[in-house]
């Protein structure tokens, strides 16, 4: 893909040493002398560097700062053996963590590197003239560039109660102080932010920048961002639930892809029905290192890994919950998404990596009797050679058009529009669970399936815990789970320490 040479080739064209040495700047300026901010390509490369802080510095952070950050306060995860023996993300599932946690402060960090980032592209790209890029090249990239800053405090504002909306380039250290904006502020910013980038991204991108945000990605956001406002606004639910549909009909070109484990194991990249996720490529060209360790993050102990994260008993059920159909199997979700020990995996036909799942786990010559330890598949290589290797080129898809299917029925069913959210479900539950037409049709039945099908159909995409706090089902669903240590005060992560002593205005 283009975007990750342009964000190895940023390193180059700085002439440093490294693409982590450059990340650790306030700005490209810094170390540019004004020669930067020249042309389309230093546009872009500036571009790159600012989708570069999803990915939170190397190989190994990623996943030891996304997931634990995101994923362990959930009921449908258990943390591994290895995982206990980290103490800063042991206080994340028990919800006793301090705002020194060193997990959510690097989360903080790198998400606000991208939002310096962002405003130095809408300012610096912006005020190129004519001669140095093409009119519409130039609207495009800033577009880019503020539905990124809009993600980014977007995902901050899902982890914290009170952010700070960071809306122009900083250049000098007097700067950073600034105050905590309320809530209902930050979200404005967002939605601004979402709406006017929607204007500007186009619809599609041509086969060698797949990644790059769309119209599409800015819309899709929109509406998540209204369908929690109108959960935490009943004022104006009515208003911020129609607004929501609004942008999820402008999300446009997307269709449901019936290979469900193909957008998860790196065969299906940028699938048709992807809009947005996280590029990955195993190329080390000009000292990239856009490649990862999370399967041997994800992977349990059974398949070589680190042990650092499982399918939760609560997840488990749930995948069963409609139990088997007349083919003997569950939803078809669960084969996808999770190795367990379940006659699909012992049929003789090596569905585990070339083996059947009793077979698999006697491979430890340990081991004299096969048992069950259910084990994420999902966003695990493809085969045993990719299992093997030490990195792996998994994309991880962010936003879904499931999810878009999924939020508007939900808002429609809010609405009293219970009919027409039915269908949206029934087209999810048929193209990725093989599963017949729901059989509720009252507004609570439909909520109920919502919230059924929304968990088993983003387990690991850390969508969990923002559907509970939005449905206000948090503290229930924990107790269900049997987690103790959670309580209202920790709906949200603390400001960070750093932050408070960086920022005399932050409290």
């Amino acid at each position: 893909m283009k975007a990750l040479k342009y964000i190895a080739g940023i390193c180059l064209a700085l002439s440093l040493t490294s693409c982590d040495d450059f990340l650790t700047k306030t700005s490209p300026d810094e170390l540019t002398s004004g020669n930067y901010w020249r042309n389309k390509s230093d546009a872009e490369s500036g571009m790159a560097a600012v989708y570069s802080q999803m990915y939170f510095g190397d190989e190994y952070s990623f996943p030891e700062v996304k997931w634990p950050v995101e994923a362990y306060r959930q009921d449908d995860v258990v943390m591994g053996s290895d995982a206990q023996n980290y103490p800063n993300w042991v206080q994340l599932r028990d919800f006793t963590f301090t705002n020194g946690n060193s997990q959510f402060t690097s989360y903080w960090w790198y998400y606000y590197h991208g939002i310096s980032f962002a405003n130095q592209v809408m300012t610096k790209v912006g005020a190129m003239t004519d001669a140095q890029i093409d009119a519409k090249d130039r609207t495009e990239i800033v577009a880019e560039a503020r539905f990124m800053r809009a993600f980014y405090h977007m995902q901050l504002l899902l982890n914290w109660e009170k952010i700070v909306n960071r809306d122009v380039y900083i250049t000098s250290s007097g700067e950073l102080d600034k105050a905590m904006s309320e809530r209902p502020d930050s979200w404005n910013f967002i939605v601004d932010d979402l709406q006017k980038a929607g204007a500007d991204l186009p619809q599609k991108r041509p086969a060698d920048n797949l990644g790059r945000a769309t119209s599409g990605s800015a819309y899709a956001y929109l509406g998540f961002a209204y369908l929690t406002m109108a959960s935490e606004q009943p004022e104006k639910k009515t208003e911020y639930l129609n607004e929501a549909l609004k942008a999820f009909d402008n999300v446009k070109g997307y269709e449901l892809e019936s290979n469900f484990l193909s957008m998860f194991n790196g065969t299906n990249k940028n699938c048709k029905e992807s809009i947005f996720e996280i590029q990955f490529s195993l190329s080390s060209t000009s000292g990239a290192w856009y490649r990862t360790y999370l399967h041997k993050w994800i992977g349990t102990a059974e398949f070589g890994g680190w042990d650092e994260i499982a399918p939760s008993q609560a997840l488990m059920n749930e995948f069963k919950k409609e139990g088997k159909l007349n083919n003997g199997l569950y939803d078809a979700r669960l084969y996808a998404s999770v190795f367990f020990q379940d006659p699909y995996f012992n049929d003789g036909t090596g569905k585990v990596y070339g083996y059947d799942w009793d077979a698999w786990i006697k491979r430890n010559p340990e081991v004299e009797e096969a048992y069950d330890r259910p084990s994420f598949r999902k966003f695990m290589p493809p085969t045993k050679a990719a299992l093997d290797q030490k990195h792996t080129d998994v994309n991880i898809p962010l936003m879904r058009y499931a999810n878009v299917l999924l939020m508007k029925a939900e808002a429609l069913n809010d609405l009293g529009r219970t009919g027409e959210a039915i269908p949206l479900i029934n087209d999810v539950r048929r193209v990725h669970g093989n599963m017949p037409a729901m059989t509720g049709t009252t507004q609570a039945e439909v909520q109920a399936q919502i919230e059924h099908e929304r968990m088993i159909e983003f387990p690991l995409e850390n969508l969990r815990w923002y559907d509970l706090r939005r449905w206000g089902k948090t503290a229930e669903a924990l107790t269900a789970a049997g987690r103790t240590g959670f309580d209202k005060s920790k709906l949200f992560y603390p400001t960070p320490l750093t932050e408070l002593n960086s920022n005399s205005l932050a409290k």
